[in-house]
Formats: structure tokens, C-alpha cells, sequence
């Protein structure tokens, strides 16, 4: 576990589509060019800029592990069950890419490296639980991912999921796909009307609960291309 007496680490945010005014996206319009979509959800890039934030990425060989680590009662019943499913087909979807990483979802208690919560706080409560220096206090999205990354090397330290109480359950599948391939750094949205019913990154839209076509394009390239095009 990563705790605070690593304050040199680079902690990153993310807030599912529409949850929050805080989301960072990047702002097009019309079909994008592989070379600028994937600039744009790797690093924030506008459309023939530079990128905003770094490229971080997980650098690790075995699969990495992911946990449900919290479930409180507020999501007993249906929401666990459909909590549960969601976590199940997005690790499905993003292994079935074959993108260059794998996931593998493991126990509560066993040691992962993506660790999902279900708290019972609403969007816009302060977060508390994880432990983390930056993410403990601070208020909670509809959903929101935050990230640890080496600040020299951009490697993924881990990645902590938090759901809020507030999501519509009709929204898990589309969110937990969104926020799982996230975490795998691809952290900034796409504010288009063109893209939302074709990508999960989609700032606008949660119709999909499938990777699309430039979305496995953005994440096989993420893990298997060292620099941005």
C-alpha cells in the first residue's frame, strides 16, 4: 500500500462524465485522426498541441490485480450485484483488446494494484478511507479515479476507484469500464458530440459499456508506443 510518507508522488483525478465541474477534457469536433485521439486521452493534448499533463502508464509485466476493496451496506442488494458484474465485464472487455496489459480481479483482502470503492458518501461528500494524502478529504464525483504515478518515470503506483452513492445503477457498467481503463492511464476525456456513442471517454455521454474502435486503438498504443505521434 502507498501511504503518505511518499508526498513526491504525483497524484492525478478523474470524475466520471457529467458528475463533476472539475473533469479535465479536451474539446473537439468531428472524426479524430488516431494521432489525435490518442493524444488527447493520454495526455491532454488538443488537436496539434502539446500535452497537458505527463504520460503515465502502469510498467509491470504480471497482470494487474484489481479489488472491490470496500462494499458498504448503502449497496447491498441489486447495486452490490450489479456493482460486482460491472467490475467482472470491464476486466473481460479490456482483457479481450489485447491491448498489451492484462487485469486480473482478485479478493478483498488480497494485495492489488487498482483497489475499487463503494462508500457510502454522495457526490460532493468528502471522500474518507483510503488513506491517501490528496484523496481523503476531498469531494467525491459521480465517480472519480485517482492515481499515484512516479513523478520522474510516469510508472502507475496505484490506482484507487471511489463510487458515490449518488451514480444511477443503470450508469455501473458504462462508469466501471470508463474508470478501470482510466486507471490504466488514459485519464482525460473527449468533449465531442461525434464520440458519444463511439468511445467510453466520451465527456458528454455513458452510452457505451464496450471499448470502441479508437479507444482499443488509444490503449494498444499506449502500452506498446514509448512517445505521442
Amino acid at each position: 500500500m502507498i501511504h503518505s510518507a511518499l508526498p513526491a508522488l504525483a497524484l492525478l483525478v478523474a470524475t466520471w462524465a457529467g458528475t463533476a465541474p472539475a473533469q479535465e477534457y479536451v474539446e473537439t469536433s468531428g472524426p479524430l485522426t488516431d494521432d489525435v485521439f490518442y493524444n488527447a486521452v493520454a495526455c491532454g493534448a488538443p488537436p496539434g498541441g502539446t500535452c497537458a499533463k505527463p504520460m503515465v502508464r502502469w510498467d509491470r509485466k504480471a497482470p494487474i490485480r484489481v479489488s472491490i476493496r470496500r462494499m458498504d451496506p448503502a449497496y447491498l442488494g441489486g447495486k452490490r450485484l450489479r456493482a460486482m458484474a460491472a467490475v467482472e465485464r470491464a476486466i473481460q472487455e479490456i482483457n479481450r483488446a489485447a491491448a498489451g496489459v492484462r487485469l486480473v480481479e482478485v479478493a478483498r483482502d488480497a494485495t492489488a494494484e487498482i483497489d475499487i470503492y463503494f462508500p457510502d458518501i454522495a457526490m460532493g461528500e468528502p471522500i474518507e478511507g483510503t488513506g491517501i494524502d490528496g484523496v481523503d478529504g476531498t469531494p467525491l464525483g459521480g465517480a472519480s479515479v485517482r492515481m499515484l504515478s512516479h513523478p520522474e518515470t510516469g510508472a502507475i503506483l496505484r490506482v484507487v476507484i471511489i463510487f458515490s452513492t449518488t451514480m444511477e445503477i443503470r450508469a455501473y457498467e458504462s462508469a466501471m469500464l470508463e474508470e478501470i481503463t482510466q486507471g490504466l492511464g488514459l485519464m482525460t476525456d473527449i468533449k465531442n458530440p461525434y464520440y458519444d456513442d463511439k468511445s467510453i471517454f466520451s465527456q458528454d455521454s455513458n452510452a457505451r459499456t464496450t471499448l470502441g474502435t479508437q479507444d482499443i486503438m488509444a490503449l494498444t498504443r499506449h502500452y506498446q508506443r514509448d512517445t505521442i505521434r
